[in-house]
């Protein structure tokens, strides 16, 4: 037993001094939470995503109608534009013309402020609104649009938007939700709207909580520090040792090969501990991540994925003859399977042809199952599948390691 924890020390300190195995076991994993959570961490959180909103109203003639419907959809606005609490943001951050301003010009120039990206969406409301409305208000004659700029016609309410950015769509589709709302107001005050005769509507959240991004991250980078560490710790300390013959001088010792290797597991599960702990940590003192590890489940997938990725790095270190083409094989096969397997973004809309990896990469049923057992979304696979195909890669790679290892240089 000795003989072991002499091994999974020698281990430890040896990986704690190369700095290359730090670079990938500490300061790779820190910085990739802190960058992604800075970058992304508020999304998900209560008012904290904020939209720019180009407002243009165009039925400045309507001010001296019975009822400005026009000022109808713009207060509307105007309440989603204030400020909910203190440091937090508004849904939309609006901008309209000033008193004077030429609302035609501004709104030109908000076109163009949109195909730049600078705003989210731009609602026009056009000219003869409020007419139009008294004239045919029913319940089919207000609705978004995204019609391409054209003149104005009728009652209704122009919405443009940008195709394929995925925010400009989000705003575009929360605007509509909030015409749709706005337009109840708006038979109101027609007299056209009867509540009574509404179909009641309740929404309801299943899960009972929202998932921010941050605690979506933090499982995601712990897992991959784990899959890191395997993939190019493990490989090269062992074609380091060998090329040094640093592991022929341990065969002439009473230690056995399996000792070693029982040994160099246990300082390998032991540096997985440590970057778990320093990675939680971080999450949760610096980002307010709120996943708990302390559960059975999760703590046995973050087991089970110590483990499949160190078989990982005995099976690179099976298959080359030299430390520098381990670490070859290991940069080759990092960026697909890191980033092909839903650790740090859902992988559900990628092309038929890459969704091979995700279903062949352990690592995509690993990341799936802890976030399940985290409570953090439903996941496409079955529990025993996230169990069963990580177990089949460990045994695979142990028995190619188990045949094709060699403990002395290969001449």
């Amino acid at each position: 037993m000795r003989g072991v924890l002499w091994i999974a020390r020698a281990h430890i300190m040896t990986a704690l001094r190369e700095k290359g195995t730090l670079f990938w076991f500490i300061i790779f994993p820190v910085f990739l939470l802190v960058l992604l959570a800075l970058m992304f961490g508020r999304i998900g959180n209560v008012g904290e995503m904020n939209f720019d909103l180009g407002l243009v109203n165009l039925d400045t003639a309507s001010s001296t109608a019975t009822v400005d419907f026009a000022a109808i959809v713009e207060r509307a606005f105007e309440e989603l534009g204030k400020r909910p609490a203190l440091l937090k943001e508004p849904l939309f951050t609006l901008h309209r013309p000033s008193s004077g301003d030429d609302a035609e010009a501004f709104l030109k120039g908000e076109e163009n402020m949109l195909r730049l990206g600078r705003r989210a969406a731009v609602v026009v409301i056009p000219k003869g609104f409020s007419e139009q409305v008294r004239a045919h208000a029913m319940p089919s004659s207000f609705s978004g649009s995204t019609a391409t700029p054209a003149s104005p016609a009728g009652e209704t309410i122009l919405v443009y938007y940008t195709k394929g950015s995925d925010a400009s769509e989000l705003a575009s589709s929360i605007v509509e939700q909030v015409l749709a709302r706005v337009n109840q107001e708006v038979l109101a005050q027609a007299g056209l709207f009867r509540s009574q005769e509404t179909v009641p509507v309740e929404t309801r959240f299943i899960g009972g909580k929202e998932i921010r991004y941050v605690d979506f991250l933090l499982p995601g980078v712990i897992l991959m520090g784990f899959f890191t560490n395997g993939l190019f710790g493990v490989p090269g300390a062992i074609l380091f040792s060998r090329d040094r013959r640093i592991l022929k001088s341990y065969w002439v010792t009473p230690l056995s090969v399996g000792r070693y290797l029982a040994g160099f597991s246990l300082g390998h599960l032991a540096l997985c501990l440590l970057q778990f702990i320093l990675l939680a940590l971080l999450g949760r003192f610096a980002f307010g991540a709120r996943v708990s590890f302390a559960q059975p489940i999760p703590v046995l997938y973050l087991l089970l994925g110590a483990l499949t990725f160190m078989a990982f790095g005995f099976l690179i270190a099976a298959v080359v003859r030299t430390a520098n083409a381990g670490m070859a094989l290991a940069n080759l096969l990092n960026l697909p399977m890191m980033f092909l397997s839903g650790l740090f973004f859902q992988v559900g809309g990628l092309p038929s042809f890459l969704k091979v990896v995700v279903y062949a990469n352990p690592v995509s049923y690993l990341a799936e199952g802890l976030r399940t057992s985290l409570g953090i979304g439903t996941g496409q696979f079955s529990e025993t599948l996230t169990f069963a195909v990580p177990l089949a890669w460990i045994a695979v790679c142990v028995l190619i390691a188990s045949r094709r290892l060699s403990w002395d240089v290969v001449r």
